[in-house]
């Protein structure tokens, strides 16, 4: 399951941006295409987060549609299943215009209180 390197990444993300303030919330994008299963993140997330300023934290995710778009006729669309060929005009010579992402979008941490010395 690499539901648990993307949220240790993702912890470590929001610690290192943190400035050892307690995160409350982390957001996340996630395109379809990287095959993430949301609540398996989620609970990685939770497992990982223990023991660090991310303890307790929110995690939100935001699944990003898979996109493509046609290189002869211009045209975007999203898809559901992978079926790279554009519904148009018919060519294969397509593009991924959306669907791939996987980034920290955003961290929230607490103004009122100082965290305790957590790595």
């Amino acid at each position: 399951m690499h539901e648990f390197s993307i949220a240790s990444a993702v912890v470590d993300t929001a610690v290192r941006h943190a400035a050892g303030r307690r995160v409350t919330v982390v957001s996340v994008r996630c395109g379809r295409l990287r095959q993430v299963v949301p609540a398996s993140l989620a609970f990685a997330f939770e497992v990982l987060a223990r023991d660090t300023l991310c303890d307790g934290a929110v995690l939100e995710q935001e699944i990003v549609p898979a996109r493509l778009a046609c290189a002869a006729c211009a045209r975007e669309w999203e898809i559901e299943l992978p079926v790279f060929r554009c519904p148009t005009c018919g060519t294969a010579a397509v593009a991924v215009v959306a669907g791939e992402e996987l980034e920290v979008e955003s961290i929230e941490v607490s103004q009122d209180e100082e965290a305790p010395c957590i790595a």
